[in-house]
């Protein structure tokens, strides 16, 4: 069974956020620190993961991304508080 990811990443000072979706979220994380992913995310050297969230199905995860981009900022920062509330890079806790 495939597993879809939705993520959120920031830059060093959390001033940006970008969201973003995939079906393999350690790789696509190396790739943004790398600088091999979106324009968007080269641009902010947006690379520290502060969320994300798995489905099982690409639809859930679709609409989940859709949601999370037309939020208000704000709501994005809730959403990464509710679940890393001191805004650390997940990627060094959960996924290396």
């Amino acid at each position: 069974m495939s597993q879809y990811w939705v993520y959120i990443i920031t830059n060093i000072g959390n001033t940006v956020l970008y969201t973003g979706i995939t079906n393999d979220l350690r790789r696509r994380i190396l790739e943004h620190r790398n600088k091999t992913g979106s324009d968007f995310a080269n641009r902010y050297n947006v690379t520290k993961l502060v969320y994300y969230e798995s489905f099982d199905n690409v639809w859930d995860a679709i609409a989940a991304e859709k949601k999370i981009k037309a939020g208000s900022r704000g709501k994005k920062i809730q959403l990464i508080e509710i679940v890393n509330p001191k805004w650390k890079d997940l990627y060094e806790q959960t996924l290396v």
